[in-house]
C-alpha cells in the first residue's frame, strides 16, 4: 500500500511565498529564467536555474551552476526568506484555475515503492536529464521540486482535507501572474495528521502524472547514498522524495500539440491525398480545438483542415495503440512526414496546454509548416497504462496547472 510520510518542510515566509514560488525548471529556458530572476531576487529560480546568476553562454551542466545552487539555498535559508518547521507535517496544497479547483497534500513517498512498482510511471526518462537532476539534488542536498502524483483517494481522505481547509486559515494565499491562484494549509495537529498517514495507507497505488525525470533522479541519488552509508535503516529522508498527491478526478488534463517545420517536400494536395487514405478530411472556415478523441485539426498554407481518424486506425487497438498521439505518429508523422523519432527529430516540436491556435500558424507559417492540434488525452488511460505496465509515447499529456517550486523544500540530511 502507498506511503506517504510527513516531513520538516523548508518553506518560505508567508509574507515572501508569492516572490519566492516559482514555476518548475523545465518549463522555463535559460533566458526566460534569467530576465525572471533580474526582476525577482527572491524567485526559486535562483536555486533551480542556477546559471541565470552567472555569465551568459555558461555550460548549463557545469559544476559551477550546481554550487551555485547549493550556493543560492543555504542563502536563503542563513537570510530568513526560508525557514524549516520544527514538526514533522502535512501540508495541503490547493491550486485554482478558470473555476476550477484541485486540492491535494504533500508529503514525501518513498523511494522504496518506486523500485517495486507502487509509484507507477508512464513515460521514459532521458540519460541527459536525469543526469542534471541527479547532479541538483545532490549538490542541494534537498529534493526543491514536488513529484506531481495521482491517487484514487478514499471519500473519507477528500472529506478529511475538504473539511480541514473549511475550518483553518491558510498560511499561503496568493494569485500567481498567470492567473493561478495557490493556497497551502499546514496540518499541524498528531491527530489529524495520524489520520492522513492511515487513509493513504489504504490507497494501492500512486501514479506519477508530472516529474518523471525529478523522481527517477531522486531514487537515483537515494541509491547513491544507500552506497556510500555504512549502513542504512531505510528511514533515512535521503530513502522519501518531495510529493504531492492529487486525487486523480480533480485534475485537469490538456493536449500536447504538435509543431512540424516542413511538409517533408509535399504539396498541400500531395499531403491531403496521402491523409485521406486513414482520415476523413475536410476543411474548415473556422477552427477549433478538437472536441472528442480521434479528431486533429491541422494547420498547413494558411488553411486549417479536420482530420477524423478512420475506425481502423483504433478499433480493436490495444490502449497505447489508441492513443491519439499514437495514431498520429504512427499513421502521419512517419509514414508521411518521415519523423521516425519524435524524441530526436529536430522537425518536430512540442506544444503543451494553454497556446492558441492563432500562435501555432504564425510558427507554422514561418517555415511552411504544419500544426497538429489534438485532443487531451484522458487521465483514466494513463492510468491504465500505468497499471498495465506499458508506456506512453513522448509528451502525451500536459498537466495544468502547474505546481510551484519553492513553497516546500525537503532536505535529505
Amino acid at each position: 500500500m502507498a506511503i506517504l510520510k510527513p516531513f520538516r518542510a523548508v518553506r518560505p515566509l508567508p509574507e515572501l511565498a508569492q516572490r519566492v514560488a516559482a514555476l518548475p525548471y523545465d518549463v522555463v529556458d535559460r533566458y526566460e529564467a534569467r530576465q525572471i530572476g533580474e526582476k525577482n531576487p527572491l524567485s526559486f529560480l535562483h536555486v533551480d536555474r542556477a546559471e541565470m546568476d552567472l555569465e551568459p553562454g555558461i555550460d548549463i551542466y557545469g559544476e559551477r551552476v550546481y554550487r551555485k545552487a547549493r550556493e543560492n539555498l543555504r542563502a536563503m535559508r542563513e537570510k530568513g526568506i526560508l525557514i524549516q518547521d520544527k514538526t514533522e507535517n502535512y501540508y495541503i496544497y490547493e491550486l485554482s484555475r478558470q473555476g476550477k479547483t484541485q486540492a491535494g497534500v504533500v508529503g514525501c513517498a518513498s523511494v522504496e515503492e518506486y523500485l517495486n512498482g507502487t509509484i507507477k510511471k508512464h513515460e521514459l526518462t532521458t540519460e541527459e536529464k536525469e543526469k542534471d537532476r541527479i547532479r541538483h539534488v545532490d549538490a542541494c542536498d534537498a529534493n526543491t521540486g514536488p513529484i506531481y502524483l495521482a491517487a484514487r483517494y478514499p471519500g473519507e481522505l477528500k472529506k478529511l482535507i475538504g473539511s480541514y481547509r473549511e475550518s483553518h486559515a491558510p498560511v499561503y494565499d496568493f494569485l500567481a501572474e498567470d492567473g493561478i491562484g495557490h493556497r497551502v494549509w499546514v496540518v499541524k495537529e498528531a491527530e489529524e495528521r495520524k489520520k492522513i498517514e492511515d487513509l493513504f495507507g489504504q490507497i494501492p497505488a500512486f501514479y506519477i502524472a508530472d516529474g518523471h525525470h525529478r523522481a527517477a533522479s531522486a531514487v537515483k541519488v537515494a541509491l547513491m547514498r544507500r552506497k556510500q552509508a555504512l549502513a542504512w535503516k531505510g528511514t533515512e529522508e535521503f530513502q522519501f522524495f518531495l510529493s504531492v498527491v492529487f486525487p486523480f478526478d480533480e485534475l485537469t488534463i490538456l493536449p500536447y500539440h504538435r509543431l512540424i517545420k516542413d511538409r517533408n517536400g509535399l504539396t498541400v494536395s500531395e499531403l491531403i491525398d496521402r491523409l485521406k487514405e486513414h482520415f476523413i478530411v475536410e476543411p474548415v472556415s473556422i477552427a477549433c480545438f478538437p472536441q472528442k478523441k480521434h479528431d486533429f485539426y491541422m494547420y498547413t498554407d494558411g488553411c486549417w483542415y479536420r482530420l477524423r481518424a478512420m475506425p481502423e486506425l483504433f478499433d480493436q487497438k490495444d490502449i497505447v495503440s489508441q492513443l491519439d498521439v499514437s495514431i498520429l505518429q504512427e499513421s502521419i508523422l512517419e509514414p508521411v512526414l518521415g519523423i521516425e523519432d519524435e524524441r530526436r527529430d529536430n522537425r518536430i516540436r512540442f506544444v503543451g496546454g494553454g497556446h492558441s491556435l492563432e500562435e501555432m500558424a504564425q510558427i507554422a507559417d514561418q517555415t511552411q509548416g504544419l500544426v497538429f492540434a489534438l485532443y487531451a488525452t484522458a487521465i483514466d488511460d494513463l492510468m491504465q497504462i500505468a497499471d498495465e505496465g506499458k508506456l506512453m509515447p513522448p509528451k502525451s499529456t500536459w498537466f495544468e496547472p502547474k505546481l510551484r517550486s519553492g513553497l516546500f523544500i525537503h532536505p535529505l540530511s
